[in-house]
């Protein structure tokens, strides 16, 4: 069995669409990121997404643990030209295509971004390599809010706008084990 260790790096307190900009993360909650490093498997190889909220996260928790190289194929959804602004801001410009992104997620596309499906591809891809490089052992991988949404909706079978319904807090773990390829979502959210 394989089992993964999804977690959310830790707040970056922007109130805009952050995706690929490279904002810090606010690991100022010592005990939180302490409870959260209890939490996961002592010997479980630690990766993350190159972005420094999710490498900075990644470097908190690992104690002990081995240290994969940072994986930019981990990184946020690309907003393209909506990286940063607000959902009002772009609403008032782009109303139809905002709604259309987040309400009918798979083919929508941010200008110069890319759209939820584009976002499960690569995702999987890097999942399905980390999967099979370390076969029946635990992997914590630190990322973002929509790479784990792809893995809830991979796991679970879902919409995507099904997958969108869940929430993702900061220094929240979400768990899947893979046996076989069968694929079972343990715990969602959980802040240890």
């Amino acid at each position: 069995m394989t089992q993964l260790f999804l977690v959310r790096h830790g707040p970056t307190h922007a109130k805009s669409m952050v995706g690929w900009s490279d904002l810090p993360a606010d690991l100022s909650d010592t005990a939180a990121i302490a409870r959260l490093a209890d939490f996961l498997p002592a010997d479980a190889p630690v990766i993350s997404s190159d972005l420094s909220r999710a490498s900075a996260t990644a470097d908190a928790i690992q104690r002990d643990r081995p240290r994969l190289p940072h994986d930019p194929t981990l990184r946020e959804i690309h907003f393209g030209d909506w990286e940063l602004q607000k959902f009002a801001d772009i609403e008032a410009t782009d109303p139809i295509r905002i709604r259309a992104y987040w309400e009918t997620p798979g083919e929508v596309r941010p200008p110069n971004g890319e759209s939820w499906n584009e976002v499960c591809e690569r995702v999987n891809s890097a999942i399905d390599r980390l999967i099979t490089e370390h076969l029946d052992h635990n992997l914590i991988i630190v990322a973002h809010f929509g790479v784990i949404l792809t893995q809830i909706q991979r796991a679970e079978r879902l919409t995507a706008y099904e997958a969108f319904l869940h929430r993702i807090d900061n220094l929240s773990v979400t768990t899947i084990s893979i046996i076989e390829n069968n694929w079972t979502l343990g715990r969602i959210n959980h802040n240890p």
